[in-house]
């Protein structure tokens, strides 16, 4: 590979390390050719991007910004797993195809600037995802205002009975 092309790639992956909220480096080793493609297929489905990179050139595209932090783990046969949106989800799929692929390992990952050793990632699999999160905190927000509302209209309903107990009291006295 000539020297152009290496620096194409290097800026390439520089700009989607940047863009990333997470990068997941794994360990294809012993892997054949159909199932780093049903690999590709299903992180593809979960909007991931997944690319198998010289070591060189994974240093050189992870220098200024947090990918950088886990450059010395680039060692061995290396590909990484980039998400701009939801991180669950690429950990979940990792997560899964690890099961079926006792070969196919998860070396560490990057979150928003933190390191995550591959059992952080194993728990951020088992998180529900984006929109399921969302959905229970729209609920809760949406609970609380009805809580409310029927409280505070419970008040003057118990109200109306006390007046109603009295007034059938004061009939029955007179």
């Amino acid at each position: 590979m000539d020297i152009h092309k290496k620096k194409q790639i290097t800026e390439d992956l520089q700009g989607r390390f940047e863009k990333s909220t997470i990068v997941i480096l794994t360990d294809y080793k012993g892997l054949d050719v159909a199932a780093m493609n049903d690999l590709r297929r299903k992180l593809r489905g979960a909007n991931t991007e997944y690319q198998v990179v010289k070591n060189s050139l994974l240093v050189r595209a992870s220098e200024g910004n947090d990918v950088a932090l886990i450059k010395d783990r680039f060692k061995g046969p290396s590909a990484v797993a980039l998400s701009n949106d939801d991180p669950v989800a690429p950990a979940k799929v990792l997560s899964d195809f690890i099961k079926e692929n006792k070969k196919f390992e998860i070396k560490v990952g990057v979150l928003n600037g933190k390191i995550i050793d591959p059992d952080g990632i194993k728990a951020l699999s088992s998180l529900p995802s984006r929109e399921v999160l969302l959905a229970q905190v729209l609920s809760t927000m949406n609970a609380v205002p009805s809580s409310l509302v029927r409280a505070l209209a419970d008040v003057p309903r118990r109200f109306v009975n006390v007046l109603q107990a009295i007034k059938e009291q004061k009939e029955a006295e007179a």
